[in-house]
């Protein structure tokens, strides 16, 4: 075991797949000798070479292109998208080409193609660099989506998307790249794509959550289980296809249930996560399931960032909203 931040899991991840097939492929904006704008990719050109590992011009929709075409030719590209704010200019490869392959093929053609991008708030990036745009591809047929919380989580699944026959966009949260570290093993290991994972277990409520508001979750867990409220907080990981069993039986063991994300509330990954619930166990629960998310509106400046972005204190006040109804 190592101890590794999310950031040294993720070139870990590539580094082992790079190693183990050659039709990997790396490439984005910068992460060939720069190793990209947070050196996710740092010392990979300089050990696989720069016809492995290289730098693509300034132009997101190429880069999609160019990972389409490659994924028909038999390579397993990995592309990064610098920011995930500016899928915008990548979006009819990511959401209207790659995802439908298979489909439109009969089976006979597949884009194995891995996604990967930064996002999420509370690092005062510019605009346009830390909204949280999941909800976007995770309503895209064909897309599985990721978003670790751990470094740990982070390896595993990684090179499980690498290894996947279908597109997989896996989001990195900045705030967790570097922010704590964790053991990690040095060798290969893989995390199932679709499975969730319970990080606290608990009886009195469930908590649904991903990327970096698990911690902020498991907080507020922590703090109430001071007034004597015992906390299950699930890590959903993969956010497309949800992990429907492991929520429900949750929900039908606690009885009452809450869902957090950071993106804004409208159309959210929260709200998919509630009417599931509530399809499908409305009779087991005890109170309204509630969501905790941020404001409706565009993304702030840094300067009102704080403010804006939910936190462990919200958290605490739905859950005591939900045990209390």
């Amino acid at each position: 075991m190592a101890q590794m931040t999310m950031i040294q899991a993720i070139t870990d991840a590539m580094r082992n797949e790079l190693k183990n097939n050659e039709d990997v492929l790396v490439f984005g904006e910068d992460v060939g000798q720069n190793g990209g704008v947070f050196r996710a990719t740092e010392g990979l050109q300089k050990e696989f070479g720069e016809e492995r590992v290289f730098d693509t011009p300034l132009a997101e929709s190429g880069i999609g292109g160019l990972a389409i075409g490659l994924g028909l030719t038999g390579f397993r590209p990995v592309m990064e998208i610098q920011f995930f704010g500016f899928l915008f200019e990548v979006f009819d490869s990511v959401a209207g080409q790659m995802n439908r392959m298979r489909y439109r093929t009969g089976g006979k053609l597949t884009s194995p193609i891995t996604v990967r991008s930064p996002f999420g708030g509370g690092v005062k990036t510019p605009e346009m660099h830390a909204d949280s745009l999941e909800g976007l591809v995770a309503q895209t047929p064909g897309l599985k989506v990721v978003i670790p919380s751990t470094p740990y989580d982070a390896k595993g699944l990684l090179i499980s998307a690498i290894r996947d026959n279908d597109p997989v966009v896996f989001l990195e949260h900045m705030k967790l790249y570097r922010s704590f570290r964790a053991e990690v093993p040095e060798e290969e290991y893989t995390i199932p794509l679709g499975k969730a994972d319970i990080k606290r277990e608990g009886k009195d409520l469930t908590i649904v959550t991903y990327g970096a508001m698990v911690h902020s979750s498991l907080k507020a867990a922590e703090e109430l289980e001071k007034e004597g409220i015992d906390v299950e907080v699930i890590d959903l990981m993969t956010i497309s296809p949800l992990d429907i069993d492991t929520i429900i039986a949750s929900v039908e063991k606690t009885n009452r249930a809450i869902v957090v994300q950071e993106a804004q509330k409208q159309a959210g990954i929260a709200a998919n996560v509630v009417a599931e619930i509530t399809e499908r166990s409305i009779l087991s629960l005890e109170a309204p399931v509630l969501r905790v998310a941020a404001p409706d509106t565009i993304y702030p400046f840094a300067a009102a960032e704080d403010a804006w972005l939910p936190d462990y204190k919200g958290i605490i006040e739905t859950a005591k909203k939900v045990i209390n109804f």
